[in-house]
Order: structure tokens, then C-alpha cells, then sequence
């Protein structure tokens, strides 16, 4: 199965196996550029431009599997934690988890996708047992499997990014030495536009925040600071075709604008919640491929802070190039997390 990862500036494909001793092995990974406006907000602007990239995307990645996990952004998604009695049959779970979901939906159920799951026990009640909702209006949910059918592919799972990217990181997490379940994990996904932070404590999540803060105010700088226009600032940031002033003039100020952001996100978690520290801070998206960021974070806050590479401790297959996969490597993190959807049949 593919996971595939559409954002506001490109799309995503992972493709994972395994090896006899069951060990994860990546067997390819590509990406395609959008450009501008095809993608909003998380929605598809423009439909047959972005179908058409995902078709170059699988053609690219010389893939012939065909069934796809897909995901919608958090804000598309109303999630919910209910407790039901223990034991109920699906059918009646089905009908008590429709009950209680008309509560929190702000939408005809007929309009919405809604599916649930157990997640275990309730903690607070032996004879209860804990079940998330996620519901999302249809015509999102349609978008999504329209445009994995016009490429070629089969939409099986639609599934929310923040829970792919944690799913990522929880499988990465396992390879880090001196982490626990009770350690605390902060997750910036550094986008285009939109920047989020997770907090997690081994399953739980502790604190999520968005802002609109991400690669597009380092474009918007060049445009400003050379006198071009956007799209030629972006496509010179891409290349890496920049004049000799640039680090100091432009890039130095924006990583420091960056460290400041995350350091006033972290304070607000800790104002927030009766916690005051987190014990290593990762940082994923296609901004957090710009050097010297994570090194700016740890002297700024004191707490390591570390670039994702969602595969490592994975096996390379004769598809994946190393050299490639390392310099992407936290672009792929939801991709990964999607991709990983396939061992949980």
C-alpha cells in the first residue's frame, strides 16, 4: 500500500516492505512540486492539476501497486473520545457511536463520513471501554478518493496527519536509546504556510497548536530583499541559487524569526499544562530541511532537538537512493506514517 501525503506545496509517496526477519524496508519514495493555490488550507483548489501530478508522482516512482492511504488535515476531521459499555456487539456499538456523534457533529449525519474505534479499556471505569470518533463532511472525504482514482489508485484508508505523522514518530521513537513512555516528545511539522506542534507522552497526546508560520515567510523575504518576484524567489530557494549576502542578509534573520516561534510555542504548552519541559524536540516538514535550524532550537531552548528521518533503522531497497532519501528524509514523515497503514491489516 502507498502512503500518499498532499500539501499545499507538493505530494508525497512512500512505499514500505518487509524483509523475511521482519525488518522495514523502504522501497521507494518520491515527490512532485504544486505549485501555489492548487492546494489550500487543505483543500483541493484545483482538481485536475493536482490529479494530473499525482499520476506524474506514481509514474515517477515506478510503482505498480495501486492501493493508497491517503489523509485529510485535523482541521477537516471532528475527533472524540466516548466511553460505551464493554462487550456490545459491532452492530450496537455502531448505532450507540451514531447516537453520540449526532451530539458533537455540527452537520447532518448524512453528510458526513464517520468511522470509530476502540482504543482499550477506559481507564476510569472496569466495566467501559474508551472508542474514538472521526467524522468529516463527504465532499472532503470525496475529494481525496477522486483524486487517488484519477491518478489510477484506490483510495483503502483516509486517515488524519496528525495521527500518520505520530505514527511515524512513535516507530521512530523506538529506535532513540533512554526513551520511555513516560518521555516527552514535541513535534514541530514545519509547512509552507501553516506550522503545528504535538506534544506527546508515549500514546497521549498532551498539546497540539497551529500558526501560521512555515518556508513561504523565507520566500516572501528573498522576494523582498533582492527585488524578484515570488515565484522566481521560491524556484532560486529550491535550486539553491542564491547570491553570496544571502545567509547573512536573509536566511540568518529568518532561522532566528523560526527559533523564536517554536521557543514562544513551547511556552505556551507550558503555561498551559502542569508540565515545564519536554525531553527532545523533533522537527519535520520541508522546512526543517534548512541547515542549521535544529542547532539554532537546542542553543535557544536546551533541549536536543533533532531533524526526523522517518526511515531510519529501515532497509533500503533497490529503488530507494540514499542520497536522496537522507536530504528529504523529514518531508516523508506523514508519507511514512500513511505507508506504515498497510501493517495494521
Amino acid at each position: 500500500m502507498l502512503g500518499i501525503d498532499i500539501s499545499a506545496s507538493n505530494i508525497k509517496l512512500v512505499e514500505l516492505g518487509g524483509n523475511p526477519d521482519g525488518k522495514l524496508v523502504l522501497e521507494r519514495c518520491a515527490i512532485e512540486r504544486l505549485e501555489l493555490g492548487w492546494v489550500s488550507e487543505g483543500n483541493i483548489e484545483n482538481f485536475d492539476e493536482v490529479s494530473a501530478a499525482l499520476r506524474r508522482l506514481v509514474q515517477k516512482s515506478g510503482t505498480r501497486t495501486k492501493r493508497a492511504a491517503l489523509a485529510l488535515p485535523s482541521s477537516a476531521v471532528i475527533t472524540k473520545r466516548i466511553m460505551l459499555p464493554a462487550g456490545l456487539l459491532e452492530e450496537d456499538m455502531e448505532l450507540q457511536v451514531e447516537s453520540e456523534a449526532s451530539h458533537y457533529i455540527p452537520f447532518a449525519l448524512d453528510e458526513v463520513s464517520l468511522d470509530f474505534c476502540v482504543v482499550g479499556d477506559a481507564k476510569t471505569s472496569v466495566d467501559d471501554v474508551e472508542v474514538l470518533i472521526a467524522a468529516s463532511r463527504k465532499d472532503r472525504v470525496q475529494d481525496r478518493q477522486g483524486i487517488a482514482e484519477a491518478a489510477g489508485l484506490q483510495a483503502v484508508i483516509l486517515d488524519i496527519e496528525s495521527y500518520a505523522a505520530r505514527s511515524a514518530v512513535q516507530r521512530l521513537s523506538q529506535t532513540w536509546p533512554n526513551t520511555t513512555q513516560d518521555s516527552i516528545l514535541a513535534l514541530f511539522e514545519l509547512g509552507a504556510n501553516i506550522s503545528s506542534l504535538q506534544v506527546l507522552q508515549g500514546q497521549d497526546v498532551l498539546y497540539e497548536r497551529e500558526q501560521s508560520f512555515g518556508g513561504q515567510q523565507l520566500t516572501n523575504a528573498i522576494a523582498r530583499h533582492y527585488g524578484i518576484s515570488a515565484e522566481e524567489a521560491e524556484t532560486q530557494k529550491r535550486n539553491g541559487d542564491m547570491p553570496e549576502d544571502y545567509e547573512k542578509a536573509v536566511l540568518q534573520p529568518f532561522i532566528a524569526t523560526l527559533t523564536q516561534e517554536i521557543t514562544r510555542s513551547l511556552q505556551f504548552f507550558y503555561t498551559s499544562t502542569p508540565h515545564n519541559k519536554v525531553d527532545r524536540i523533533l522537527l519535520a516538514g520541508g522546512t526543517s530541511t534548512i541547515a542549521g535550524i535544529a542547532a539554532s532550537v537546542t542553543q535557544a531552548v536546551g533541549t536536543v532537538c533533532q531533524v526526523a528521518n522517518p526511515f531510519e533503522g529501515m532497509d533500503m531497497g533497490r529503488s530507494a537512493h540514499m542520497k536522496t532519501v537522507m536530504r528529504d528524509a523529514p518531508i516523508y514523515l506523514t508519507a511514512c506514517g500513511l505507508a506504515l497503514r498497510r501493517f495494521d491489516q
